[in-house]
């Protein structure tokens, strides 16, 4: 859905990673667009007093200022996505009256969620019935000094290799120097499983599986002791 009303948003984290995975993720949603992305609460104030923001992704550990002052100090019609790898905050960042509060990893479908409850509290009253956000089924991963757009369709797995990753499509392979880790919470989770600390699959590729190996058009790839019963249990309800 296209809405007339376009989202300006801030994102504040001191890790570098935690900022990329939120753009991702937010380069997904169509009326969404991302002014800035800040590794601390100085460069974030720089942003709000040259900028329109509607809505910051905030995380609550950051040196210096933290998340929570930050957030007290703001105008209150800047509205707070608490991001954050610690649950004890949680109390405190609704008592600011938070949209949300994610918890790191972050997927993007719990992501969605938060940006859709903004859109159904604080956007209908002051800016009329916004839809809810537009999903795009993509990612962009570097590869050969350029950012390359990849369908999530056309993946068939990924493969890691170290700091390196290689993902296999339907017709190529694209290498990237990426993390397992930090490319599995870019992907839809119903669409990929993880099976090995070196393997994600597509689940619409699978041709058969055992106990020890999934086979992925052709290619059997392993179920590693620690994956093995969750993914056994995923896929004997599909």
């Amino acid at each position: 859905m296209q809405t007339n009303r376009i989202i300006s948003c801030l994102i504040v984290d001191d890790e570098v990673i935690a900022r990329e995975v939120i753009a991702s993720h937010l380069s997904k949603i169509s009326n969404i667009t991302v002014v800035a992305s800040c590794s601390n609460a100085i460069e974030a104030f720089n942003q709000i007093s040259n900028h329109t923001i509607d809505l910051v992704f905030l995380d609550i550990n950051m040196p210096e200022i933290s998340g929570i002052s930050f957030a007290k100090s703001i105008n209150p019609s800047i509205k707070i996505i608490f991001t954050t790898a610690y649950r004890d905050y949680a109390v405190e960042g609704f008592e600011l009256q938070a949209v949300d509060y994610l918890l790191k990893p972050i997927s993007f479908e719990r992501l969605l969620k938060a940006v859709n409850n903004y859109f159904d509290v604080y956007t209908e009253s002051q800016h009329g019935n916004l839809p809810v956000a537009d999903v795009s089924y993509f990612m962009f991963v570097r590869s050969d000094r350029k950012m390359i757009k990849i369908d999530f369709d056309a993946i068939v797995y990924i493969e890691s290799y170290s700091d390196y990753l290689k993902i296999h499509l339907q017709d190529s392979t694209i290498v990237t120097r990426e993390t397992i880790s930090a490319i599995e919470v870019k992907l839809p989770p119903k669409q990929f499983l993880r099976i090995h600390r070196s393997y994600i699959i597509s689940v619409k590729n699978i041709t058969s599986f055992t106990n020890e190996h999934v086979t992925i058009l052709n290619q059997a790839l392993p179920i590693s002791r620690s994956y093995k019963k969750e993914v056994l249990e995923l896929l004997e309800r599909y």
